[in-house]
């Protein structure tokens, strides 16, 4: 043992919680003494996990607690998280002074053990909790780690960085190399069965411990996850693992996240990808209106695994399928899965007969009602065009042929579709500027022409009030345009004005409605009151009249 005897201070770590509770040590309370120097010249730091093996003895050298199988132990080392794991206040105030593979002795009074009234850690019954007690500390190894349990009962250790950001859950399928230990050596190693390791997210096919471990991996990760003993029962005989371990390494590395989706919630359409795309998701998906390059394989599972359709054999001589998304081209289950695949993706697709041909074409080999499988591969798409930097005319142009997709699908039944593809125009419009009065009246006129086609899809689906709604919109911006043209006239031409929108105004559009919110207003007084507005009155008379009249008239068209 080195005659050099440290005797300790609170430690000032800024990197400390500040809201942990100040630890006071008096002089003698914690004193060190090193047997063994360490390595190196790192020291651990808050967050790192310690491994280390411990001894307890009394003043006399009576040994009452120890880590080592010698001395009675388990043999196997104890691994705390600094900074969170319990710990007596005498390991949390020498440990981080220790550096790799140190051994030192601790002599520590019981305020700064487990004589503390607010010790964490629990004793058993007849241990000296009240009298001074040596530490024999080896200090193994430390290191950064991430928990992955509250509790501290499993925690990661990244040995290799992923790729990505996608993790597995539930209902996931991970394919990875395992190696499975305790203390007492290999217990499994997915290498000598030399193919990978593969188990289902929530099936309970794996140690819990293991599953919650991988659940935060990313693909090509490679980890050693730590699971304490509650998250390791009960044992699964696929790995071995004996019922007394108290604490199990599992090395992993990810080799694919095989994602699983049930793309509706309710188990009727599933999509399980086979293999790997190129880029991020889902970034690099087609999730907008895209053109779509695809083959696939249609499939009857409950015949046998029956190819009823296959683009490489059945499609213009093996060429892919090019089709626009949301036209309505494929059947919906198909092409809501092919918006979250990545190009160059495999996925099979098992599809309930609502989400497959009950509202689509079925084909002659696929009986009414039946389940499908379709295995699509995503060769490449191409997004709709970017209206950023096209001139007018261009802009129009694409409407025209964006119009022209949603009409024909109105024509086909497929209401939702069209009023899809409408919407999109319409909001793509609030980033259009007119130039010129002519291209005014041209843009006006086509989003007049778009709101009403969605008040037709609205009214078809059997939504009549958001069908007027849409209709409101365009009346209401007609009404304003016309208000604002007020403001340009002299107080004299507005009686005349006034005149001439009373002539065109509808049968049944009477002043009363109009005036029916001013109070204390009646039909003989009327007269006497209009004669007495001001110049701002009558421009809010007149508002009230075009709104009223141009709703009145674009209802009507529906």
């Amino acid at each position: 043992m080195e005659d050099r005897t440290e005797e300790f201070r609170p430690s000032q770590d800024k990197n400390k919680d500040s809201s942990s509770k100040k630890i006071n040590i008096s002089p003698g309370d914690l004193m060190k003494a090193i047997i063994r120097p360490g390595e190196g010249d790192t020291r651990p730091q808050q967050g790192d996990q310690i491994v280390f093996h411990y001894t307890t003895r009394t003043t006399d050298g009576v040994i009452v607690e120890s880590t080592k199988s010698e001395y009675g132990g388990k043999g196997a080392p104890c691994r705390l998280v600094l900074g969170k794991s319990k710990m007596i206040k005498g390991w949390e105030e020498s440990i981080p002074t220790m550096l790799k593979g140190e051994v030192s002795m601790l002599k520590v009074k019981p305020a700064l053990h487990y004589g503390d009234e607010e010790c964490p850690v629990a004793v058993p019954e007849g241990f000296p909790t009240m009298d001074e007690l040596m530490f024999e500390i080896e200090l193994n190894d430390f290191f950064k780690v991430k928990v992955v349990a509250d509790d501290l009962g499993v925690v990661k250790r990244v040995l290799k960085e992923g790729e990505g950001w996608e993790t597995a859950r539930e209902p996931y399928e991970v394919k990875v190399w395992l190696t499975v230990r305790t203390s007492k050596g290999i217990l499994f190693s997915s290498s000598k069965e030399k193919e990978p390791f593969h188990f289902t997210f929530g099936k309970q096919e794996v140690p819990a411990g293991l599953e919650l471990g991988v659940g935060t991996m990313t693909r090509k990760e490679k980890s050693i996850i730590y699971a304490s003993h509650q998250y390791i029962v009960p044992s699964f005989s696929v790995l071995g693992l004996p019922l007394d371990s108290e604490e199990v390494e599992f090395e992993v590395e990810v080799i694919q996240i095989i994602q699983v989706r049930d793309m509706v919630g309710n188990g009727q359409l599933i999509k399980r990808r086979i293999h790997d795309g190129q880029g991020e998701f889902p970034m690099d998906c087609p999730l907008q209106d895209s053109r779509l390059c695809i083959h696939y394989k249609g499939i009857l599972p409950d015949d046998g695994g029956k190819v009823f359709y296959d683009t490489r054999r059945d499609h213009n001589g093996g060429q892919p399928l090019v089709f626009g998304s949301g036209e309505g081209l494929v059947p919906e289950g198909l092409e809501m899965c092919i918006k979250l695949m990545l190009p160059g993706e495999v996925a099979c697709v098992t599809s309930a007969p609502e989400y497959a041909y009950d509202k689509f074409p079925r084909p002659e080999s696929v009986p009414e009602g039946a389940t499908v499988q379709w295995e699509v591969e995503l060769l490449n798409f191409e997004k709709a065009k970017d209206w950023t930097g096209l001139t007018f005319q261009e802009i129009m142009e694409e409407v025209d042929i964006i119009k022209a997709t949603g009409n024909r699908l109105f024509k086909e039944g497929k209401y939702d579709l069209a009023k899809t593809k409408y919407e999109k125009v319409l909001r793509d419009f609030n980033h259009v500027n007119p130039q010129d009065d002519e291209e005014g009246k041209t843009f006006a006129q086509a989003r007049s022409q778009l709101h009403l086609n969605v008040a037709a899809c609205f009214q078809k689906m059997g939504e009549c009030i958001k069908s007027i709604e849409s209709c409101n919109k365009e009346a209401e911006a007609k009404a304003r345009k016309q208000f604002k043209g007020l403001f340009d006239k002299k107080p004299g031409e507005l009686s005349n004005l006034e005149d001439r929108g009373m002539e065109k105004a509808p049968a049944d559009a009477t002043e009363e409605p109009l005036l029916r919110d001013c109070p204390d207003q009646s039909n003989d007084n009327i007269s006497s009151k209009k004669g007495s507005l001001g110049h701002m009155s009558k421009i809010m008379y007149l508002w009230k009249r075009l709104q009223r009249t141009s709703i009145s008239q674009r209802c009507a068209i529906l």
